[in-house]
Order: C-alpha cells, then structure tokens, then sequence
C-alpha cells in the first residue's frame, strides 16, 4: 500500500493549472509549424504565426495563451492501492487550483450554481473525474475548459 499525503495532491495540482495555460506542448507546437508549412493563404499563415508567437511569450513571461483560463478540469487515476493521508482528497484538489490560479492572477470563472451565477472568485469547486485503476500510482492530468474549447 502506497500512502500519498495530499498536500502533494495540492502542490501538483496548483503546477498543473498554471503550466495547462502557460505551456503549450511539443507536439501541438510541432503540428502548428507544420500547418504553417504547408498553409496556402497568406492570411491563415500570419494567424498561425501570431499563434505560434503568443505560445513563445506565454511560455516565457509566464502568462496566460488566452484570456479565458477555463473552469479547472481535474482528471485523476487512483491505483486501487493509494492510500491518502493529510486530509479530503477532494478539498486537496480545490486548494491546490485555489493556489494555482490565485498565485498566478489566472481569470477566475467559476460560479457556485449555474442559474445564479455567482462567481466564487477562486475557481473552484473543480470537475473532478476520478477513475480507480490497478495499481498503487496516482496520474493528476488537467484540462482548463474554456467556452468554446469543445470547438477544437
């Protein structure tokens, strides 16, 4: 039995949430730079450029590819022989997108209930998936929703 303390839970999920805005990954740079090779209008080649430029700046200054940094989509894989000490799982994934999107003055966009529309001002609570795998490893992936991302 493997015991995790979820304050780890907390700091991975605060690193997430900044590096899914910040960080644009090798393959999707890759696939953008071939799409500009081949591209034929001159027109969506300067839109990829300005794509590819705002992914090189986001990365580097740290800040946000877009405005809209999303509701914190959580996924989590559980070995079914994790045991977590320390406190709620849950509330460990919440504070760790509290701390992520607090301490990197990302949009906060969540609402408490969708037909009154307050926003908690911290982005939470966060979708969490959960899936309970073989195993004693625990896999944290996240995904910032933003409105439209379904569109891609």
């Amino acid at each position: 039995m493997r015991e995790i303390d979820v304050g780890a839970v907390t700091d991975t999920v605060a690193k997430l949430c900044q590096d899914a805005n910040f960080i644009t990954e090798p393959d999707l740079t890759e696939a953008l730079e071939n799409a500009l090779e081949k591209e034929e209008s001159p027109t969506a080649k300067e839109i990829i450029k300005e794509i590819l430029e705002n992914n090189r700046i986001a990365e580097k200054e740290k800040m946000p590819q877009c405005q809209d940094t999303g509701l914190a989509v959580v996924f989590l894989e559980i070995g079914q022989d994790v045991h977590f000490t320390g406190g709620d799982l849950y509330e460990a994934v919440n504070a760790g997108v509290r701390k992520g999107y607090g301490d990197a003055y990302l949009r906060k966009s969540a609402v408490e209930h969708p037909l009154r529309r307050v926003n908690t001002k911290d982005n939470t609570p966060a979708i969490i998936h959960t899936d309970i795998v073989p195993g004693e490893k625990l896999t944290i992936r996240f995904a910032p929703k933003g409105g439209g991302s379904e569109n891609m």
